[in-house]
């Protein structure tokens, strides 16, 4: 089996992971990147640690001196890649898949995404078996945490008075949290932060953190509303996404957090350029052009959210999938700066189901709606000719968008499944969201 994702490794363990194979692809990343230091860091599920020294053990059999900084969040290994100027940077983590896999996310010097040549490359390369290089070693870097955190502090300055449930998911956000929160209260802060699922466990007692999932909602949900917070935060394994619940313990959708933080970086940086994905987008669009930024189309993906960020010069970069890129923080993924610059906004007076409320009523959308098709291509061509007469516009930066003045679709084909994926969205008129749905679905299922 290939564990080699589009942008990641990805597979289930004995069957496309296991220490053998760990050890070829870090053997073959040292190669592919040249660094004389790796930064190594793993989320906290059972097989990672076993991983991580696999991974350790490649690097140094090819002369790689390894920066490692143990159990810690994606966005951690980012920061301590560029701040310790490591050649590169491996996370062993699954992230929200099931107990029984698991991966690796790398980037190279700087935090930079590996170039599609590149990951080829790491992929034959990780086949081979070349001559053991002398030189390298393992080194605790754990320390950089504190640098990390003295780093988000600068970035989202003092918030509060506000009290936020945090609901780690028995994850790798948990002992990160804790560092923050005393981090923060040492500059002026003033969180009251109600911990929940907290401690790491990599047997996922309350099930495998992925708030994205409608089903494993409910029960932050419930736990903000009984600690009377003002708004809630769940993570997922690695906490390179974070998910916001309002006061009222509502999900955020995502198109809105990202408004919302377009909204934030804006304040602060007065006529920059927002980066996000063009699926759900009227939202932000308005909320950017209100702000007097430039909102500026990517397709989805990180690889392609930040190469445009590092383009256009764009403070913020923001997916609906809760993926959120600061430039001030590498042009990367984090998940905790996020929900941080939300609680500025709400700690400021106004609470955040007002805020959203706003949004939901302005812009109405549908969430993300999958069609199981046998042929995405041609179905996507069928759609087009049905509905593109109707259309006032459309625009292909990511899949097919058609825009008929009052709403909007967008359809996409999944990269891993036999799935169309379909995003409508209205000016106002929740009823305009429900027709659009149903038009692609009789064009779909005939």
């Amino acid at each position: 089996m290939n564990p080699f994702k589009r942008y990641d490794i990805r597979g289930r363990l004995g069957l496309d992971l296991d220490e053998a194979v760990a050890c070829r692809i870090a053997r073959a990343f040292a190669r592919v990147t040249g660094a004389g230091a790796v930064v190594l860091a793993r989320d906290p599920r059972e097989s990672s640690p076993a991983l991580a020294e696999a991974v350790a053990a490649g690097l140094v059999a090819q002369g790689v001196r390894v920066l490692d900084i143990g159990m810690a969040g994606t966005e951690e290994m980012y920061f301590a890649t560029a701040h310790l100027g490591a050649g590169g940077g491996i996370m062993v983590t699954a992230s929200h898949n099931p107990r029984d896999y698991n991966g690796m996310k790398l980037v190279g010097a700087g935090a930079v995404p590996l170039t599609d040549a590149a990951f080829a490359r790491l992929q034959a390369l990780s086949a081979e078996a070349p001559d053991r290089l002398p030189g390298g070693g393992v080194e605790d870097a754990g320390a950089v945490r504190a640098d990390y955190v003295a780093h988000v502090a600068r970035l989202v300055g003092p918030v509060g008075p506000l009290r936020v449930l945090v609901n780690a998911g028995n994850g790798a956000a948990g002992p990160t949290l804790d560092a923050l929160d005393e981090g923060l209260r040492a500059r002026g802060a003033r969180l009251d932060l109600v911990r929940m699922h907290h401690e790491p466990d990599g047997a996922f007692p309350n099930g495998v953190p992925n708030p994205l999932l409608p089903e494993n909602r409910p029960v932050t949900e419930a736990a903000v509303r009984a600690a009377g917070a003002d708004m809630g935060v769940a993570f997922d394994g690695d906490f390179d996404r974070c998910f916001l619940f309002d006061g009222a313990g509502r999900f955020v959708d995502g198109e809105h957090v990202v408004a919302l933080l377009a909204r934030a970086e804006l304040a602060r940086h007065p006529g920059a350029a927002i980066v996000h994905d063009p699926r759900v987008l009227w939202a932000v669009q308005d909320t950017v052009a209100r702000a007097g930024g430039r909102s500026v189309l990517a397709p989805t993906g990180h690889v392609f959210l930040k190469e445009a960020m590092r383009r256009e010069g764009a403070v913020y970069g923001g997916e609906m999938s809760a993926h959120h890129y600061f430039r001030d923080f590498m042009a990367c993924d984090s998940g905790m700066i996020p929900w941080l610059l939300v609680a500025g906004l709400v700690a400021r007076g106004e609470a955040l189901d007002g805020m959203v409320g706003a949004l939901r009523r302005e812009h109405p959308s549908s969430g993300e709606v999958n069609f199981t098709v046998t042929d995405r291509e041609a179905m996507m061509r069928r759609v087009h000719a049905a509905l593109r007469p109707l259309a006032r516009g459309e625009d292909r930066t990511d899949g097919l968008s058609l825009d008929f003045g009052d709403w909007r679709l967008n359809l996409r084909a999944s990269n891993t499944e036999p799935l169309l994926r379909l995003n409508v969205e209205a000016r106002g008129d929740a009823g305009l969201v429900a027709e659009g749905v149903d038009r692609v679905r009789q064009v779909i299922e005939g």
